[in-house]
């Protein structure tokens, strides 16, 4: 590739290949030309004066463009599809006369784009099974481990850090629910004629509808399709894209969500991603460990989260039948969506793979806020023992502020010492440290990732990874 003009990044260094070759210039023009090779077999066997043969010419035609045949024609008549239409008349001489019979450009443009989107949603959904996959197995394994937890990034009670990758799951999964939505209910445009009134094809089949709907149900089923959309102007509505492109985005916040919790959880040391043995964290200062995988997924998730902003401005001002202010945007947030969102799960499951945890250090967190962290179960103990709830409440409070502010001062947690001294609590210090287990405040942590493996296992039984190993 030359180097002296724009390259983009999501192709030169972030998507997969089977995303780059989906969004490719052949794979875009050779599904042109399967459509326009679909529509004249439906016409020919419908009795359209359309022989067997020009059908078979076109069919042996469909992957040799010739691009500058094609480039030099639009270059005289401005026009992308009718330049292709030349193009593959050059190659199929016979059947130059029939191509595109009836149609309209939009034939070939849009069911190609619900053919591209249709695969392209079909690889991601493989692609967030593998990240459940590698997810799943972390869950499993650190179930009952007992970690720190955080509300306002303040320590709280303690939870585990299978229970938290089980968050992270559970995000994905509801993606995963939105993604087959979609794709479970979305339509082929077929072929409608210029204003999606099939007025030309009245005319070409004298007015027998039952034939033009059979001619879009075989198109569409040769493609996959089940259904097209009910009524329709010249091009499908484009409220589909903003389905689309919302899919994306939502795998991009939950992407976004547990590549930020691997960031800070990284800051303390306690998880993280993978680092390689050679690999250099700062060019000046040696020794860094930066989270850049995990940083790169926020990187690219916020663009994704923008970018789906271009489908609902594009939906809301379609005028009429159509108008053309989105074809550019399409041509852009479309694609790039999707190669974006192909990254972010690369990066995903490239993380989820090699996560890294410092149980040392995650156990010495949390036992250093232990003392707080317990204080509610001493107080319900020393309720029990005939304390007042509310008097307790208050002086777990003031010596909590006590020893907060001795801490501060560099010195050692000295709030159990404090709550043994206090006759209100009736504990003596050996009762209150045969309490300071972690694993007795993680509630049902262990249960709640079990159940939830559980419930996904017929899931991520038959998950195959989408992308093969993948080194970033």
């Amino acid at each position: 590739m030359s180097k002296d003009i724009y390259e983009s990044p999501l192709s030169s260094r972030y998507a997969s290949p089977y995303m780059l070759h989906l969004f490719s210039p052949d794979m875009r023009f050779q599904t042109w030309r399967r459509l326009w090779v679909e529509l004249a077999r439906a016409e020919h066997e419908l009795g359209l004066p359309i022989t067997a043969e020009q059908v078979a010419e076109l069919e042996a035609h469909v992957t040799d463009i010739d691009y500058a045949a094609a480039e030099q024609r639009e270059k005289e008549v401005r026009h992308d599809v009718m330049a292709h239409v030349y193009a593959y008349g050059l190659a199929a001489p016979s059947a130059a006369g029939i191509i595109h019979l009836g149609a309209t450009s939009c034939y070939v443009t849009d069911n190609a784009d619900l053919i591209l989107y249709r695969d392209g949603l079909r690889y991601l959904r493989g692609q967030i099974l593998s990240v459940l996959v590698n997810l799943a197995a972390f869950a499993r394994q650190y179930a009952a481990t007992p970690t720190l937890g955080y509300t306002h990034y303040q320590p709280a009670q303690p939870v585990t850090v299978g229970k938290r990758a089980a968050l992270w799951m559970q995000d994905f999964r509801s993606d995963l629910e939105e993604l087959d939505h979609v794709l479970a209910t979305l339509r082929f445009l077929g072929c409608r004629g210029t204003t999606g009134t099939e007025a030309s094809f009245m005319d070409l089949f004298e007015g027998d509808g039952a034939k033009i709907d059979e001619m879009n149900r075989r198109i569409a089923a040769a493609f996959g399709f089940e259904r097209c959309f009910s009524v329709c102007g010249q091009t499908y509505p484009r409220k589909t894209d903003s389905r689309i492109l919302n899919v994306l985005s939502s795998i991009a916040q939950s992407a976004y969500r547990m590549a930020n919790d691997l960031r800070l959880l990284q800051h303390d040391r306690q998880v993280e991603e993978p680092f390689e043995k050679n690999q250099i964290g700062s060019s000046a200062m040696a020794y860094k460990r930066n989270p850049m995988r995990s940083e790169r997924i926020c990187s690219l998730s916020r663009y994704l989260m923008a970018d789906a902003a271009n489908a609902p401005m594009t939906a809301s001002v379609q005028w009429l039948e159509r108008t053309l202010d989105d074809s550019a945007n399409r041509r852009i947030s479309l694609p790039e969506g999707f190669l974006c969102a192909d990254a972010v799960l690369r990066l995903c499951q490239n993380v989820t793979n090699g996560l890294h945890v410092n149980e040392k250090i995650v156990d010495r967190a949390i036992r250093e806020y232990l003392p707080f962290l317990a204080t509610e179960n001493i107080m319900m103990e020393a309720v029990k023992r005939g304390g007042d709830r509310q008097e307790l409440h208050e002086k777990i409070r003031q010596h909590s502020m006590a020893a907060t502010a001795r801490m501060k001062e560099g010195e050692p947690c000295d709030l159990l010492d404090r709550l043994a001294a206090d006759p209100a609590f009736s504990m003596t210090r050996a009762e209150l440290d045969a309490v300071m287990e972690p694993s007795l405040y993680i509630g049902r942590c262990k249960e709640q990732v079990e159940r939830l493996l559980a419930e996904y296992a017929p899931l991520l039984t038959d998950a195959q990874t989408a992308d093969g190993a993948i080194s970033l």
